[in-house]
């Protein structure tokens, strides 16, 4: 029995949500729900339509041969600031300041219903830089990865700080860590990664920029192309503060291990995206 138009569009957008950035073609909807493909086309417009109008995200039409339909998650600037002020309350909680002048995040990091609206947020971004993968440094970074792959549709790539021999023949560079300037290990397989690949590094917490330039230089030996870096924290005392190669959501300032206070900044993530939705 051939389903009513508002169950198609139903089960249609179902299946878009869960297939973000992928090429659906209309085929697969004519063949699954026997219609004819105008009839097919037609319910794409109105699902078009309604993302727009709710900010859900661009549904994009590709005619031809290899034609079908995208899905983009795509937050708009207000959609987008609803969801940075939710992360900023969060972060502004008491009792978060850490020995050495760290935050702790694991709760948030944890809590998969921000995560989410976050990497929809550092995803919109991203959008089109045809990213081949998603590199973070395990392990509070693996989350954040998580969450924008899952929105771009991407492989991720996770560096370690120790050797396995699970991960057969690897790559490894020695880095020094930013805050405690120590000498550090990063390794990688070397089938983890193509040649040549587009890659977007992202983690947790930024604050001398060790891990994010050990991540470069282990890039580098895979002649992959970093097209963007992305943190959800950065603190004060980075040396990249003003760097636009970077994306950050929250600036730490001002702090005192002493009473435990520190302030909290929205970050430069709101510009960023401005500048890629244009």
């Amino acid at each position: 029995m051939k389903l009513k138009r508002s169950e198609r569009i139903v089960v249609m957008t179902e299946y878009l949500l869960k297939n973000p950035n992928k090429l659906i073609p209309l085929t697969y909807f004519v063949s699954k729900f026997n219609q004819a493909k105008s009839s097919i086309s037609e319910d794409i417009f109105i699902i078009k339509t309604s993302f727009k109008e709710e900010n859900i995200g661009n549904v994009i039409t590709l005619s031809g041969v290899n034609g079908g339909v995208i899905f983009q998650p795509i937050l708009s600037e207000n959609s987008a600031r609803e969801v940075l002020s939710e992360f900023l309350a969060k972060l502004k909680s008491n009792d978060r300041l850490l020995a050495g002048g760290y935050i702790f995040t694991s709760d948030i990091i944890g809590e998969p219903s921000i995560m989410n609206k976050l990497g929809v947020l550092i995803s919109t971004i991203y959008q089109n830089k045809e990213i081949d993968a998603i590199v973070t440094v395990a392990s509070k970074g693996i989350p954040v990865a998580y969450a924008v792959a899952s929105a771009l549709n991407k492989p991720i790539v996770i560096i370690r700080r120790d050797n396995k021999v699970t991960e057969g023949t690897t790559v490894a560079i020695n880095f020094v860590s930013g805050s405690t300037r120590k000498i550090e290990t990063m390794v990688l397989s070397k089938k983890s990664l193509n040649t040549g690949a587009k890659v977007l590094l992202v983690d947790d917490f930024l604050r001398g920029g060790g891990v994010m330039t050990g991540m470069q230089a282990l890039m580098n030996e895979f002649d992959a192309e970093v097209v963007g870096k992305a943190v959800l924290v950065q603190c004060f005392d980075s040396e990249i503060a003003n760097d636009d190669s970077y994306t950050y959501l929250a600036k730490l300032t001002d702090i005192n291990e002493y009473t435990g206070e520190f302030e909290v900044s929205e970050g430069n993530v709101i510009n960023q995206l401005l500048k890629n939705i244009k």
